[in-house]
């Protein structure tokens, strides 16, 4: 903690900011419209920079050091620009207008006129806030929502052109460790300039260019240059019926080379700050992230996230949380953050399960109360240091702790068809100890100017887990009549600990070839090691302990898995195209031993995997462009999956591991396509994503029925082909009248090929007993929505959307009951808010969701109406009153279906439900050259400049 606070302490020393030349300028074409997304750079004997042209054609450096310095200006559809500047002696700015000369070989796509709202940049789509229209006191979520493409759903996930994001920046450095929850709901809207959704490859894709594996995508918030000096601040009150209450407060200032952001939270209306399950940032490695706490079952606690009132039961919620980012100089940037969290969480949750076996279907219905409570700390730090233009060095230590405790009930009732066999209480009491410390690092070294690079990375995770748990079954079984029951009752107390260790490091090698073409030399090597131990005893009601050796035993089990991966693959890029191929071969083994009930148990087991390396992106125009990708990936069992023996702490539930089992091998491909067109503002999104695995690791379940506790499902796994999903998708938004109407489209059509076996030994139709079946469960998804939005100014807003989404699974062993399930549900919404004054604001958010095809004991067709009208005072509009209806009819609660191999699993769950609150707000902003105006996000003629993910030849 000395250090820690020594660390703190030289980060906020003064004097370290340093505030050189400044080099402004705009790019315009030859009659005189701005260029947008243009590619420029500046080199001096002391600088080599990097950044883009925003809307307007404007840019921006900042603390240039060099006296003389090389401008070269690159887009597509244009001759590339090079000239010289000198700063005239004593002056340390410089107002340059840069015009650049339409190319013979331009686009058709490109003569057209006027700035897009999106721009396309290879792995980036780049949306432009500047005409967003945003009432006072916006926040990123609600920008979010206005760009096409995008979703922001009530649990504050973000989904863009299909696919999940799941990491936030801030000018391309992460915000708290990439938290997307903390940038969305606290970030006003007004200081961000443009919004940019990319495809992370990874650090040293960010550095080489060179980018292979599975992207991540990312949020970036680039900050308008007029809101990089100054702060600003929102702070909230409140008070409500049944005791609800929030208090939320956030404050960020930035100053040229420095951001820091202050979150508090104290509520009990479920607005969680902070999701601690996010990895932290550093210094990614590519798509494989390390494991956590895989070990004798059991996790570390319950998860966060989640918006006011939208996620599950009923929680009590503390955060605080600090992210600082400090330039030092042009060489050196530190940056990071600490959090913490405390969540109180109380869920109740209804659930049908239907599992069809050769003789019959089981069903089981089930009414659980689950509590937990938790305390989370995060905290993450990265160094970059750039000594030259050729050098780079990025070092990022990072540490989690969590805390939990929980107490779980579940009553279930067991039956086959219509034959009731058993009914079943199962209490869980635990407490989770889980620290985890990491670090990361990376250097590239540069040695030609013409491609020619090395870089080396590594990272290096340790986890452990320990937990102690308590599970009380009491059983009761149905004989031959309902008056005949028999009781059982066991108690299982178990200790846990499990230990990890991964990481792992990475060398490439790119030689150029020729202008256009370099080839890259890869090795990869990741390991992940696991060390377990358990010990378990079980006792009857008077606390006699059972004599069973299955539920009385000490072991231990610790194994490792490496994976080595040598690549060599070529890669051309020139105007439109953009490709990679090559070939990839990648070793792996697994291994390890243990102590097993006084046995000792080795493991042992190799594999090899040969893969292409392809990936292709074609750039029709700036608004248009098509990639395809290829990847794969081995992955290791984990130790349920792998323990050779039978866990009986819950009796009618044993599971059985298996040692002989292999790594799966996924392969999976991507197919994009974007399309923007300038003139009528229509944009056309679409994907195909497609998986299929190797060695998948599937359960074997057999059910029979136990004359003492009644239905048993015994777990066992094995590995199997035939595994494989795909999914495509599209959006589609046309503006009418300067964007005052948006009409959109979207849809979805997913398959997912599920693969299991099944076996019965339950006498009860005409099946052979004991068989073992494979099953494959077919389910298809469709899904597909239509929204209009009507905006016309900031001041009024309406927004009805419809939602259709139908799920219907088959299954190849089936019985005479269950052919297949299908249910649908129709989604209708209504969004308004208007300014019935200047100062008096209403709003109103309608949800009616009709579901069909669920159980009836889950079923349920919800209402949801929240509202709230406002009245803001001071000169600025700067306070608020608000009076909120939260759930005026009283219907919130959740009900969703899964399809796990072959079982269905139909659940609702309880959210909070109606209530009213009274809050008093405060916001203010403080920046150069003004307050913040609202004519758009970056107020009154808001223009571009530094900072987001600026990149050469791949290199930020």
């Amino acid at each position: 903690m000395a250090l820690l606070a020594a660390l703190f302490f030289f980060l906020l020393l003064p004097g370290f900011s340093q505030t050189n030349k400044r080099v402004q300028g705009t790019l315009n074409d030859s009659q005189g419209q701005a260029i947008v997304g243009a590619s420029i750079k500046l080199v001096s004997d002391r600088d080599s920079v990097q950044t883009s042209s925003s809307q307007g054609g404007l840019f921006s450096f900042n603390n240039i050091k060099g006296v003389g310095f090389l401008l070269t200006v690159t887009s597509l559809g244009y001759d590339t620009l090079q000239q010289r500047y000198t700063f005239e002696p004593g002056k340390n700015e410089l107002t340059l207008p840069v015009r650049l000369i339409e190319s013979s070989r331009m686009l058709a796509e490109v003569s057209v006129t006027g700035a897009a709202p999106i721009t396309v940049k290879e792995d980036t789509l780049e949306y432009s806030t500047k005409d967003l229209r945003l009432r006072e006191g916006a926040l990123v979520s609600d920008a979010l929502k206005k760009l096409d493409g995008v979703e922001v759903d009530k649990d504050g996930n973000v989904t863009a052109q299909g696919e999940t994001v799941t990491r936030a920046r801030i000018n391309g450095k992460d915000f708290f460790g990439g938290d997307i929850k903390a940038a969305i709901q606290n970030l006003p809207a007004e200081i961000v300039e443009r919004i940019q959704i990319v495809d992370d490859y990874g650090d040293m894709a960010n550095v080489t260019g060179n980018r292979s594996g599975d992207p991540e995508r990312v949020l970036n918030l680039e900050i308008a240059p007029d809101k990089n000096n100054g702060d600003f601040g929102n702070f909230r009150v409140g008070g409500g019926t049944d005791e609800r209450y929030q208090v939320t407060g956030s404050y960020g200032k930035f100053k040229e080379g420095m951001q820091l952001s202050v979150l508090g939270n104290l509520n009990n209306v479920n607005a969680n700050l902070f999701d601690f399950n996010i990895r932290s940032g550093g210094a990614r490695r590519g798509s494989r992230g390390g494991s956590f706490g895989r070990g004798f079952g059991g996790g570390a606690g319950a998860g966060f996230g989640g918006w006011s009132g939208a996620n599950n039961g009923l929680t009590n919620t503390q955060s605080i949380g600090i992210n600082y980012r400090q330039d030092f100089s042009s060489k050196l940037t530190m940056y990071g953050e600490y959090s913490f969290g405390h969540t109180d969480n109380t869920t109740l949750s209804d659930e049908f399960r239907e599992a069809p076996l050769p003789e019959g279907t089981t069903y089981t219905t089930s009414n659980m109360d689950n509590g937990s409570i938790g305390n989370d700390h995060r905290f993450s730090w990265n160094v970059e240091y750039k000594p030259d233009d050729k050098n780079y060095i990025k070092f990022s230590p990072n540490v989690a702790f969590r805390q939990s405790r929980s107490n779980n009930l579940s009553l279930s009732t067991n039956l086959q068809d219509e034959q009731l066999i058993n009914d079943l209480t199962n209490r869980q009491l635990s407490n989770s100890y889980a620290p985890n410390y990491g670090a990361s690092g990376l250097y590239n070294r540069r040695l030609s100017d013409k491609g020619r690079n090395i870089f080396v990375n590594f990272s290096l995770n340790t986890a452990s887990t320990e937990q102690d748990q308590e599970r009380i079954l009491n059983t009761l079984v149905y004989e031959t009549a309902i008056e005949d029951l028999d009781s059982v009752y066991q108690q299982h107390l178990i200790d846990l600990e499990n230990k990890s260790l991964n990481g792992g490091a990475t060398l490439s090698y790119i030689e150029p070839i020729g202008q256009y073409s370099t080839l890259e030399l890869n090795y990869d090597f990741n390991f992940a090691s696991y060390d377990n131990y358990r010990n378990a005893n079980a006792y009857d009601s008077d606390g006699v302990i059972i004599n069973n050796p299955e539920y009385n035993n000490n072991r231990t089990y610790d194994y490792t898995f490496y994976t080595h991966r040598g690549t060599l693959s070529y890669r051309y890029r020139k105007d439109k195209w953009n490709y990679s191929v090559g070939v990839a071969a990648q070793p792996n083994l697994l291994q390890g031993g243990g102590n097993i009930d006084g046995n000792a148990i080795q493991i042992h087991r190799t594999g090899f995997n040969w893969m292409p390396v392809a990936r292709v992106e074609y750039e029709a125009s700036r608004t248009k462009r098509f990639n395809i990708n290829y990847s794969g990936r081995a992955s290791e069992p984990n130790f349920t999956q792998l323990q050779p023996f039978t866990d009986y702490s819950n009796a009618n539930a044993p599971v059985t591991g298996n040692p002989d089992l292999s790594a799966e091998f996924t392969h999976e491909l991507r197919m994009f396509y974007r399309n923007f067109n300038i003139s009528g503002g229509n944009s056309f999104f679409a994907g195909i994503t497609g998986s299929l695995s190797e060695d998948k690791i599937v359960t074997n379940r057999t059910t029979f029925i136990d004359d003492s506790i009644g239905v048993v499902q015994a777990t066992e796994y094995l590995n199997t082909n035939g595994f494989y999903n795909t999914r495509g998708f599209y959006n589609f938004s046309k503006p009418f009248a300067n964007r005052t109407y948006t009409l959109s489209f979207g849809g979805m059509v997913m398959y997912n090929n599920n693969v299991s076996y099944v076996s019965s030994e339950m006498a009860n139709q005409d099946g052979p007993l004991g068989q073992t079946l494979r099953n494959i469960a077919r389910n298809w998804i469709f899904s597909q929505n239509v929204n209009f939005r009507y905006n016309p100014k900031e001041t009024l807003e309406i927004t009805p959307g419809v939602r259709y989404t139908y799920n219907t699974t088959a299954n190849t062993v089936t019985s005479r009951n269950n052919a297949n399930s299908n249910v649908s549900t129709w989604a209708l919404t209504l969004n308004g808010t208007v300014n019935i004054t200047p100062t008096w604001i209403f709003s109103a958010d309608l949800a009616k969701t009709s579901n069909n095809g669920y159980t009836s004991s889950v079923g349920a067709n919800p209402m949801i109406i929240d509202a709230y009208i406002e009245k803001q005072f001071f000169k600025g509009k700067n306070g608020a009153i608000r009076f909120q209806a939260f759930d005026l009819l009283n219907e919130q609660t959740n009900v969703s279906r899964s399809v796990i191999e072959n079982t269905i699993i139909d659940s609702r769950t309880n959210r909070l439900a109606r209530y009213f609150m009274l809050t008093l707000s405060y916001r203010f902003s403080n920046f150069a050259g003004g307050s913040m105006g609202f004519d758009g996000p970056g107020g009154p003629g808001g223009h571009g400049g530094s900072g987001g993910y600026r990149r050469e030849g791949g290199r930020f």
